[in-house]
């Protein structure tokens, strides 16, 4: 499903896609008018964390699950020529298709590693800020992508990330259904769960925010919603 967001943005998914749902979500216009179109085309974030990581010109951010690069290339507008940005995706299409966005709008300080974000080939301590954007909750071990971010993150470094998650633990019939994970509802967890993990890690959890903005399109999602209190929050997390 996610090679085809990247070859075929304009198919049919289970999930909104695009640059009205980056505005909506809180996306400044003015940032989406300065990176590659294609890459919005693409876009299936689920919140905007922008604002809690607080990038800085010079820091190095890596983006785990960078998909076709919305993010990354947002985030290099952030911290600037000095700064450094590293964007980790499992999906060959993905990587390809913002590595071309990025050679042919020039973003230098930006690039690519084939990985998994539960073991992501990076040193330890490489990374001023690490963001993720509705990903985590494909991941089945969520333990170890939080275990993973904190021993990139340097001393002081911040997780910001927007994902899905559940007000109670969702029923096997939801959990084992693929298509309902692939619309990042299948994967999601209880939302205590999901930030006890994160302190787990060795994270201290700053700041929670909920985004209503964020809307499920499918009508199996929108009943999950409802039902189990699925929906999508941005958080900010904080290595001592």
């Amino acid at each position: 499903m996610y090679r085809s967001v990247a070859e075929n943005p304009r198919g049919e998914f289970h999930f909104e896609m695009g640059r009205a749902l980056a505005e909506r979500i809180g996306y400044p216009p003015a940032d989406l008018d300065r990176i590659p179109a294609e890459a919005i085309e693409s876009f299936a974030g689920v919140g905007y964390h922008f604002d809690l990581a607080d990038p800085r010109p010079g820091e190095t951010v890596v983006d785990l699950g960078s998909g076709s690069g919305m993010d990354t290339f947002v985030a290099a507008l952030k911290v600037g020529p000095h700064g450094t940005v590293v964007g980790i995706d499992m999906t060959d299409e993905q990587r390809s298709k913002a590595e071309r966005l990025r050679d042919r709008g020039g973003f230098n300080n930006v690039t690519y590693v084939k990985g998994y974000i539960e073991n992501v080939p990076l040193p330890d301590a490489s990374a001023d800020i690490v963001i993720s954007n509705g990903v985590i909750n494909l991941a089945t071990d969520k333990s170890a992508v939080f275990r993973e971010a904190s021993r990139l993150l340097k001393s002081r470094g911040r997780l910001a990330i927007s994902d899905i998650v559940t007000e109670v633990q969702l029923p096997e019939t939801i959990f084992c259904n693929s298509t309902l994970w692939a619309a990042c509802i299948g994967g999601a967890a209880q939302q205590d769960s999901y930030c006890s993990q994160i302190a787990a890690s060795g994270l201290s959890i700053a700041k929670v925010q909920e985004n209503p903005a964020y809307q499920f399109i499918s009508d199996n999602a929108r009943n999950a919603s409802r039902k189990f209190g699925v929906k999508s929050i941005s958080l900010l997390a904080l290595k001592p």
